[in-house]
């Protein structure tokens, strides 16, 4: 069973540590209670930490820029997204030059782009690749029905189509308790949707956690040699907490975002964090 215990208690604990974004250092409204605090603690005392979240739609600038708007201070460097993990994936499948559709940002085309893909239209076939980046784009009704019509057309045509979703989450924490659906609930419609006409069809690729690729680029990134004195800071048991027992490192669920501890719960972190602040 996991134990309660506080942010400066697991910082005198551990080496290193991870940070989710959304639910834990931020919300759609701004920094969350506790989150600047807690980086001024890390660098005051030298901790190696990197943020590590499922974002596929902004580049770690764009992240780096956002929070330094809600009051939170990070470097670059120390953003560690699921969209970086976009070139490597088309690097081991020989995606150079492979027509993508890609739904949600600008900074989700970059990413692809900067893969080594070529962003195409929705209805400028032959497409070789469909990215989810982000739940945001517009109209979302219409852009759905095309990207299931195009996805069909092209295994229709016996097409090697890969389908991809850097970000699995299927929800996030909006303020005042509100929830939102993102890019890993919208893989999901279209799976079943895209099975319906080709029950073999591909799957999406899920790169984010809980896979624990992300974590092994986040260890590369800051030195780190192992997995010992390294906890993850979370908010979803499926993601965060999951994504860290895969690659062998202690864990925090922070109450207040989406998923809430029950003894009958799975997977189990190694700490229950009541909130951010240092000593509550």
């Amino acid at each position: 069973m996991p134990a309660p215990t506080t942010v400066r208690a697991l910082l005198d604990h551990y080496d290193a540590v991870f940070l989710d974004a959304y639910g834990v250092l931020n919300d759609a409204g701004g920094a969350l209670p506790g989150a600047a605090a807690l980086i001024d603690e890390l660098d005051a005392r030298g901790t190696p930490w990197a943020q590590c979240s499922n974002d596929a739609a902004r580049l770690p600038a764009t992240v780096a820029a956002r929070l330094a708007g809600f009051g939170i201070q990070m470097r670059v460097d120390r953003v560690i997204t699921a969209g970086l993990l976009i070139a490597p994936y088309f690097a081991a499948n020989g995606l150079a030059g492979a027509r993508c559709v890609v739904l949600g940002t600008p900074d989700s085309q970059q990413l692809v782009t900067e893969a080594g893909g070529v962003v195409v239209g929705l209805r400028e076939p032959p497409h070789d690749v469909i990215v989810i980046g982000d739940d945001n784009f517009e109209p979302f009704k219409d852009t759905l029905d095309a990207t299931l019509t195009a996805a069909a057309r092209a295994l229709d045509d016996g097409g090697a189509l890969h389908l991809l979703v850097p970000n699995p989450d299927l929800i996030y924490p909006k303020p005042n308790g509100e929830l939102g659906i993102t890019a890993g609930a919208i893989a999901l419609v279209l799976e079943a949707a895209i099975v319906r006409r080709h029950p073999n069809a591909p799957r999406f690729v899920r790169l984010g956690k809980p896979a624990p690729e992300l974590f092994d680029l986040a260890r590369r990134r800051l030195g780190l040699a192992g997995n010992a004195g390294i906890v993850m800071i979370g908010d979803q048991l499926d993601t965060d907490i999951a994504g860290a027992v895969a690659a062998g490192i202690d864990s925090a669920l922070v109450a207040g975002g989406v998923s809430t501890w029950r003894d009958d719960a799975s997977p189990a972190p190694t700490w229950l964090l009541p909130s951010l602040m240092l000593d509550a």
